[in-house]
């Protein structure tokens, strides 16, 4: 068959079969002619060939990024995470109608200082009674300390009510409500978990707005890196209390030696 009676497709794949033999028969005359070549060309051509596969790997290195999406949720659930072991559900003995002693909800606490001085909402707490504290390690008594005009109070873990249970806990990593900008989301962690974007504090920077249900009192109050920045209050007047007053308040009540540290702890 004559090449000139060849359409284009035909030709197309001529060209292709050209090329291939072509690649073939370079391929085993370059190993040949190498394999026959004397050191003093064979060695500079292979150092030139392991220069560039180490120069196109560094570049590739310099180049690749990796980008890691983190959700929002995920922040949420870590924030919790973070202070589980900081919150109690507080309890406390009162006398229903016939005059019998029951114990009612008496809202949430945060342990505030490592020797288990417990922050809780005085409209829930508002002086000496029967308290207790639960969480995961055990329900124990508790010794109410003070109450503060701020709003709340403070409690105490006390004895084991089984008489052997040791209370475990972690002090939290305390906020800065003054660095929190405009926008930001704040969890509320009670009975129920809620939010609401930052809308700013007041000039002291110690005052937010927040809606709280009687559930969620003394509820923790926390940014998306977990840090506290107060606790919520179920009151008409204010509905929160920073961190920043609240160990203020403690710190003119505490033994000298009891540290309140800004990072999470683990009590014995």
């Amino acid at each position: 068959m004559d090449i000139k009676d060849l359409n284009k497709s035909q030709l197309m794949l001529l060209a292709v079969l050209l090329s291939f033999v072509t690649s073939i028969a370079t391929g085993i005359t370059t190993v040949t002619l190498m394999e026959k070549a004397p050191a003093s060309f064979t060695v500079p051509v292979n150092r030139v060939i392991k220069q560039t596969i180490e120069n196109i790997q560094q570049v590739e290195g310099k180049t690749t990024v990796q980008t890691i999406i983190v959700k929002e949720e995920d922040l949420v659930v870590d924030a919790i995470a973070k202070n589980q072991s900081a919150v109690f559900i507080v309890t406390k003995e009162i006398q229903d109608e016939e005059l019998k002693t029951i114990e009612v909800s008496a809202g949430r606490g945060l342990v505030i200082s490592s020797d288990g001085t417990v922050v809780v909402d005085a409209n829930l707490v508002p002086g000496k009674g029967v308290y207790y504290l639960k969480n995961d390690s055990g329900k124990f008594k508790s010794d109410f300390v003070l109450t503060d005009k701020s709003g709340f109070s403070f409690l105490k873990v006390g004895d084991p009510i089984d008489g052997k249970s040791v209370a475990v806990f972690a002090v939290p990593a305390f906020g800065d409500l003054s660095k929190m900008k405009i926008g930001q989301k704040i969890l509320v962690i009670g009975a129920t978990i809620s939010s609401f974007l930052f809308e700013g504090s007041s000039k002291d920077m110690k005052d937010i707005k927040i809606n709280v249900t009687k559930s969620n009192a003394g509820g923790l109050v926390l940014n998306l890196d977990g840090e506290v920045l107060g606790i919520a209050l179920y009151n008409d007047s204010a509905n929160f209390a920073s961190i920043d007053v609240i160990v203020s308040a403690l710190k003119l009540f505490l033994n000298p030696a009891t540290t309140i540290p800004a990072t999470p702890i683990l009590a014995p």
